[in-house]
């Protein structure tokens, strides 16, 4: 199947729910949905597109909205799912009842971009220490890094 072809089939299959869909290079689809459709447009890609490898999910702060994008590998193309969420409403379905591998790019988006994913098997921190300020998330635009005091165990500041 060629990318024009995988551009129509997703279109037909999609209707509506794809704002856009777009083959900025060889190989290469991203397919742009609102928020509520994300679920439905990811069991289409994994059960009819042969999308079940997620490779990763990453985010970008965009202003006024945070975008996420789902990185899906198959033989014939990878493909990209964008959607967003408003900066003062960032919420998102877990797409772990369709790809249970994704549990791990959820949680580092959620820390990371503060990004509540609803429905989420297990929405401990990733990477971050437990001792991490929960307003303050290191991906977004906005966020400053303020230095700690050092403190030398046993010795003076």
């Amino acid at each position: 199947m060629s990318d024009i072809d995988i551009v129509e089939s997703l279109k037909r299959d999609l209707g509506a729910k794809a704002l856009e869909v777009a083959n900025p290079d060889r190989r290469r689809i991203f397919v742009k949905v609102a928020p509520a459709d994300l679920i439905a447009a990811v069991t289409l890609l994994r059960d009819k597109y042969d999308c079940a490898y997620l490779a990763t999910i990453t985010g970008l702060d965009k202003g006024e909205t945070l975008e996420i994008l789902y990185h899906f590998a198959s033989t014939a193309a990878s493909l990209t799912v964008r959607t967003e969420v408003p900066r003062t409403a960032p919420r998102l379905a877990s797409i772990c009842p369709v790809i249970p591998g994704a549990i791990f790019y959820e949680r580092e988006i959620q820390e990371m971009f503060g990004i509540a994913v609803e429905g989420i098997p297990d929405p401990r921190r990733l990477n971050l220490p437990d001792d991490w300020p929960e307003d303050q998330h290191p991906l977004r635009k906005d966020w400053k890094h303020v230095r700690p005091a050092e403190v030398i165990p046993g010795g003076k500041s």
